[in-house]
């Protein structure tokens, strides 16, 4: 029940970015020259290096899924054993790589606004901080979500199937936030 509900709640996500991406389209397409003076500012290596490891952390969550599904909240092994690690292990290091792409969107926001491209200065700076920042604030959704999960791991006196499912609609979220990174790094960062 709870995989069907987080899948019909990631669906009407999916219209919301929809919708973002069809904005973006839209004042892309009356504001050429604009877009191609605003795109020229942006940083494309360092948002590459930003892109490869939120895409990674898809896969270190995936593996705190498996270690979830085998109900194996924490690691069985040494710190550096990782065909060992549990859920615990790599949910936190899933949670760091997030942490560390929400604090380089933040960095290439301040990089963006010292080019005098903010939300107000003109249609590009309105639809790359709107799609963008939404997205980031689903992304540090997902992180609070990771933080509630392994703590219900920690007070859980038992981890059972009621906590992996938690770990793995968390998990389903997390990959939706990462795909829907792709393709706005493809459309912002790619397509100029």
């Amino acid at each position: 029940m709870v995989s069907v509900g987080t899948v019909v709640w990631l669906s009407s996500e999916l219209m919301f970015f929809a919708g973002l991406f069809a904005m973006y389209f839209t004042l892309r397409s009356t504001s050429g020259q604009l877009w191609a003076e605003e795109t020229a500012k942006l940083n494309f290596p360092f948002a590459l290096v930003n892109t490869i490891v939120l895409v990674a952390s898809s896969f270190t969550c995936q593996m705190g899924v498996f270690a979830a599904e085998r109900l194996q909240p924490r690691r069985a092994g040494g710190a550096l054993q990782f065909a060992r690690w549990g859920m615990n292990e790599w949910f936190t290091l899933t949670f760091l790589m997030g942490a560390f792409f929400v604090a380089g969107q933040t960095t290439e926001y301040a990089m963006l606004v010292s080019e005098h491209v903010s939300l107000s200065s003109n249609a590009y700076g309105s639809a790359f901080y709107m799609t963008t920042g939404f997205h980031g604030l689903h992304v540090i959704g997902g992180l609070i979500a990771f933080l509630l999960i392994m703590g219900r791991s920690f007070a859980a006196k038992k981890f059972g199937h009621f906590e992996a499912t938690s770990a793995i609609v968390t998990s389903y979220y997390w990959h939706f936030v990462d795909v829907v990174w792709i393709g706005l790094f493809l459309v912002i960062y790619v397509l100029k």
